[in-house]
Formats: structure tokens, C-alpha cells, sequence
């Protein structure tokens, strides 16, 4: 016997098997791309923490190349030799430090708590390095990044990013030319952990002074720059106290 599409029954049984399908089809479709996501959010901070160490694809003077997402694993894996997380006077050893959130640790940190603070041990051509996290706010939104420091307190290197900064302004400090400044620079002022300043007027615009604590500011982008040097001198008093175990000047 045929069935009688006119009746209403008909009608509200196949809206509602449609809704199942169509429901089941995109639930399946998100599931997908959350785990792509995830997979991309792994990748992209294991390329930025290789970059800060100066494990990337450079050539010369110019843009800023990663290392490719199909290799950074294994690069990570051959590079980063240690995964620690520091919690108060607690350091322990956790493989998948690098996924913790900073913005929520900074906050923690803010309130009052006990933040846990990744730090990754990496190894390169026979030398150490001690990768930082780094988290704060720039002009319009946040801003992040991550900073390598040999064992004098010396940067090694440095990576940043932003949310919503202007382009062509604050939106620089993501340019290598910015970035780059910060090679050689001391965390140190005295015996003090001071972070480096984004100085306007900085008498230094070359950047050939390393030990005045300060590289030349991006034009226009007065405010971003206070929020690096804020997001440095705030990261540097976060892990001071394990950055003196390991400082050997």
C-alpha cells in the first residue's frame, strides 16, 4: 500500500528523521575538525617553541619560515630534549608540557595561586636552551610568545604573536627584523631578572648595545611595545626563582 505523504503524520516523521541524520552528519563533521584543530594547535606551538631556539627555516635577512607542519614533530622530538613544569618549588618532568594554556596560568598567577609553568630544555649543536612561554596584552587584545635563554641569561631568540594588533604597527612585533633585535640581549640588570624593555627614543637603533636591556621600538605601535616589555618583565618574575638554578653568571 502507498503512503499517504499528504497526512501530517508523514510530515513530522520525516522532519524528524531528517533533523537525526542531518544532526548525525554534522555532529560527525565537527568531531573532524575539532581533532584537525587540535592537531594544528600542536603543531603551530611546536614551531614557535623550535623557532624561538632558532630551529626553523630562515634564509638570510627576511620572513619568518617555520619549520613544516609534516616535519615538526619529529623535529621537536630530536630538538626539545626536556618538558618541564614548575609549580611553586616543585619542578616536574611532563611530556606534554607544551600544551599547557598560559593565558589560564597567568591568570592563576594574577589571582594569587600556583600557576603551572611549562619550561622546555632544548639542545642544539652543543649548546643548551631554556624555552619560555610568554603571555600578556598588547593594544587591542593579547599577545604571546615564546623566549629561548641560554644559561647566562642571554636571549638566544625570541617569537611573537598577537590577536587583533594594527597591521603595518603593532602587528610588527610578529616581523622578524623586531624579533631578531632581541638576539644577544641580556635578561640581566645587576642581579636583578629586568627583561628587556621596547624602548622609544632608544639611543641604540642599530641594536649593537646587548647589555642596556632595551631594543628599538616599532613606529607607531607605542602601546604593543609596553606590552611586550610588560609580558617579558611579568614571565621573567614568574620563573625567576628556577631561572637562578640554572644561571651560571
Amino acid at each position: 500500500m502507498a503512503i499517504n505523504t499528504d497526512k501530517n503524520v508523514y510530515t513530522v516523521v520525516f522532519a524528524a528523521v531528517m533533523v537525526i541524520v542531518v544532526g548525525s552528519v554534522l555532529a560527525l563533521t565537527a568531531s573532524g575538525l575539532s581533532d584537525k584543530i587540535k592537531e594544528n594547535e600542536r603543531f603551530e606551538k611546536q614551531q614557535n617553541i623550535l623557532y624561538a631556539m632558532g630551529v626553523n627555516e630562515n634564509v638570510d635577512e627576511g620572513t619568518v619560515n617555520f619549520i613544516p607542519a609534516d616535519k615538526v614533530e619529529a623535529e621537536f622530538t630530536k630538538y626539545i630534549k626536556e618538558q618541564l613544569v614548575i609549580e611553586g618549588d616543585k619542578v616536574t618532568p611532563d611530556p606534554n608540557a607544551y600544551l599547557i594554556n598560559m593565558k589560564k596560568e597567568v591568570a592563576v598567577a594574577k589571582s594569587g595561586g600556583t600557576p603551572k609553568l611549562p619550561l622546555f630544555v632544548g639542545e642544539k649543536d652543543g649548546k643548551k636552551f631554556y624555552i619560555i612561554p610568554m603571555y600578556g596584552k598588547g593594544l587591542w587584545d593579547a599577545i604571546w610568545g615564546f623566549i629561548a635563554l641560554d644559561d647566562q641569561m642571554v636571549v638566544q631568540g625570541v617569537y611573537f604573536d598577537h590577536k587583533g594588533e594594527t597591521p603595518g604597527l603593532g602587528a610588527n612585533i610578529k616581523q622578524r627584523y623586531f624579533m631578531d633585535d632581541f638576539v644577544g640581549e641580556t635578561i640581566m640588570a645587576g642581579t636583578e631578572y629586568a627583561g628587556i624593555e621596547v624602548a622609544k627614543g632608544n639611543n641604540d637603533p642599530t641594536n649593537l648595545i646587548k647589555d642596556d636591556n632595551e631594543v628599538d621600538a616599532l613606529a607607531g605601535a607605542t602601546i604593543t611595545g609596553n606590552g611586550v616589555s610588560a609580558m617579558i618583565s611579568e614571565t621573567m618574575n614568574l620563573y625567576k626563582d628556577y631561572l637562578k638554578t640554572i644561571r651560571t653568571n
